[in-house]
């Protein structure tokens, strides 16, 4: 048995070996007494050095590497969590870096907010190219970049603010009363469904535990330069749409005429904004402009998503 209080981190991975080694080494630097803590790597069916990086720091980290098979991240996040010893489990990237005192204010704001089921915080960009002009601040969250303010607060509306897998720490026990990650949503492959996380958070919060923004809670992310282009971007929002419209369907579990209904509505009031639909064909240089483009890709793959469900 753990100690009331231990520390499971997880870090999930795919085929990312030099990314993981930078995760993993962020992690020796931590304060946090190494009798509190392990560090479980999930490999998720990866054919690279992953194994090879994780027996690395066998000498400097108390962890261990776990293999799922069946590709995609909620299988992995369920994986594990069910495979760790501790009392939190506290998820990081395979591509992210952790300041020294992360897994003490972990520890810490679980200590101070007792009815809290999941705790996050900032993620900060480190990037490996020049940043485009084009990019807004807001259209940069589709990069997991999230910064909700100086002030912790309680996240109660997670279509307002939200915390991101990259950076989040969950009861075990919660994750167990809500069922863990669902299967049908996150990443597979190089599909760009998403908003597990999300999804995570609503369930957290209908079982009437908090979900806390702390904003000590830090970590950096590293943006590669592959990602810093306006296709990538396009179809990044373009996928959340989908994410959302397979995330509501989920929620609300509609019948199948009900989600027809869905379907046809959504598609003629898309038909009745032209501006939205032009918005979504345009590829404009100007920040606000691509950031009204990336809101309207989310619009159309909102109606692709229900289409992608008609008469299943």
């Amino acid at each position: 048995m753990s100690p009331a209080g231990f520390i499971s981190v997880v870090i999930c991975t795919h085929n990312r070996a030099a990314l993981l080694r930078q995760t993993l080494a962020s992690l020796v630097t931590q304060r946090l007494s190494r009798d509190a803590w392990e560090v479980i790597v999930v490999d998720n069916a990866s054919t690279d050095t992953t194994p090879e990086v994780a027996n690395a720091f066998s000498g400097q980290l108390p962890i261990r590497r776990v293999v799922e098979p069946t590709l995609g991240l909620c299988h992995a996040r369920n994986t594990g969590w069910r495979e760790a010893r501790g009392e939190y489990i506290a998820y990081l990237d395979d591509d992210t870096i952790a300041g020294e005192n992360w897994l003490m204010t972990v520890r810490d704001v679980f200590a101070r907010v007792p009815d809290a089921g999941m705790v996050g915080g900032p993620v900060a960009a480190i990037w490996t190219a020049p940043r485009p002009a084009w990019l807004s601040d807001n259209a940069a969250r589709a990069l997991a970049i999230v910064d909700w303010g100086t002030a912790a607060h309680r996240i109660a509306n997670v279509d307002v603010e939200w915390l991101v897998g990259a950076n989040m720490a969950v009861v075990r026990a919660v994750l167990q009363a809500v069922g863990g990650f669902h299967p049908g949503i996150d990443r597979v492959g190089h599909n760009m469904l998403s908003s597990g996380d999300v999804h995570l958070q609503r369930r957290i919060i209908e079982h009437g535990y908090t979900v806390q923004y702390e904003p000590a809670m830090s970590i950096g992310h590293v943006i590669p330069a592959s990602r810093l282009t306006k296709q990538w971007f396009r179809r990044r929002y373009f996928w959340q749409g989908i994410s959302d419209s397979v995330m509501r369907i989920i929620e609300e579990r509609p019948s199948a005429a009900r989600r027809l209904g869905w379907t046809v509505g959504s598609a003629l009031r898309l038909a009745q904004q032209p501006r939205t639909v032009r918005a979504a064909l345009a590829s404009p240089d100007d920040a606000a402009a691509f950031t009204s483009t990336c809101h309207a890709l989310i619009a159309v793959g909102q109606v692709a998503g229900l289409l992608r469900t008609v008469g299943r």
